[in-house]
């Protein structure tokens, strides 16, 4: 499954009990078509004492969303906006901006 979200795109929840809140994408799931959004849908976890974290304890951390929740904020215009595939002159495809028609993907 492919999505329209990629790492490090700035998006707005458009559902859920967070909507409003703009964040970056910490990573996405293609396969289960879902992403991740930092300060969206924290979760507490209970992590078990190991070498990597010798202390243990509860540990706040993202969990992923449906990717269907949250739209792109355009670095231009600074607006959500769905995504467009502009084709360049070489032959190759990139995201684009609906609303004023600039490269997503820099």
């Amino acid at each position: 499954m492919k999505l329209h979200i990629k790492k490090d795109d700035t998006v707005i929840v458009l559902s859920g009990k967070d909507k409003g809140k703009k964040g970056k994408v910490i990573f996405s799931v293609p396969s289960q078509g879902r992403v991740a959004v930092e300060g969206v849908n924290v979760v507490t976890r209970h992590q078990r004492a190991s070498q990597s974290s010798p202390q243990g304890g509860i540990v706040k951390q993202e969990a992923p969303i449906n990717s269907s929740n949250v739209m792109v904020v355009c670095g231009s215009c600074k607006k959500p906006t769905r995504i467009a595939s502009k084709k360049l002159a070489d032959g190759s495809h990139v995201r684009a901006c609906k609303r004023c028609g600039e490269n997503i993907d820099k």
